[in-house]
């Protein structure tokens, strides 16, 4: 069982599939990367695109009769990926949904640029609430390649942290595979997902991903992803690897 916790799939709600057949050819390209569940996490209070948990369990619900009717071996589950701004804490009950409805487990993305000065304080007021805080494609945030220590310190309070499949593979560069690898080294990252898109330019490549990180890091750490993303899907929290130090890269 391969989980992704992190992707675009749902139709004509943000910047992934437009049409109903466009995202099943998504989901198709999925299921012959491995993926047998999909959390699905649209963007939300990004600026751009505003969600209604309504509608992404509507959604999902036709997206799993469509796959059904197709003999597609994937279950598709519902999640966001939320914009980290100052009114998350008053939105959480109501306005914005857990990976796979888990009512634990928030997937929080961060301005490209830097790590919000709010950010330790949500994180906090989450955790006390008995949310537990998962950072977006780490690997991209600029201020968290410049000072990878501040990452530590997230996780060392709690968060925990997704890497894109892409970027491991090197799909999106080799400065990111670079980092990337180096943050699961480092024990530092506790998910891979692919934050797939669409089929042609951000597909599924969590299978891929496993590959390079078991031939230079190790089975034993593909393995600890994949129960990880299991544990999201029972709302369960785990114990994790301790974070190493990583200087500046």
């Amino acid at each position: 069982m391969i989980v992704d916790l992190h992707n675009h799939v749902l139709p004509g709600v943000d910047d992934g599939p437009s049409t109903e057949l466009e995202a099943i050819l998504l989901i198709q390209n999925a299921a012959k990367n491995g993926v047998t569940h999909i959390v699905a996490t649209p963007h939300h209070r990004n600026g751009r695109f505003d969600q209604d948990i309504n509608e992404i369990k509507n959604s999902i619900h036709i997206l799993n009769l469509l796959i059904q009717e197709r003999e597609i071996p994937v279950t598709i589950l519902p999640g966001m990926e939320v914009h980290l701004h100052g009114e998350l804490m008053q939105e959480l009950e109501s306005e914005i949904m857990t990976l796979a409805d888990s009512h634990k487990y928030v997937l929080i993305e961060f301005p490209a640029q830097l790590i919000p000065q709010f950010t330790d304080s949500i994180f906090y007021e989450l955790q006390i609430k008995g949310y537990i805080p998962v950072i977006a494609h780490a690997e991209k945030n600029t201020e968290i390649r410049r000072h990878p220590k501040k990452l530590i310190d997230l996780v060392n309070k709690g968060a925990l942290v997704q890497v894109t499949a892409g970027s491991v593979t090197g799909a999106n560069g080799k400065d990111l595979q670079r980092f990337a690898l180096k943050l699961c080294q480092h024990q530092m990252v506790h998910f891979i997902a692919s934050d797939a898109h669409n089929v042609h330019k951000r597909p599924f490549l969590i299978q891929q991903a496993y590959h390079v990180i078991q031939q230079k890091l190790g089975k034993e750490l593909v393995t600890y992803f994949q129960r990880n993303a299991h544990h999201v899907l029972d709302g369960v929290e785990f114990e994790t690897l301790q974070p190493r130090f990583l200087a500046k890269v």
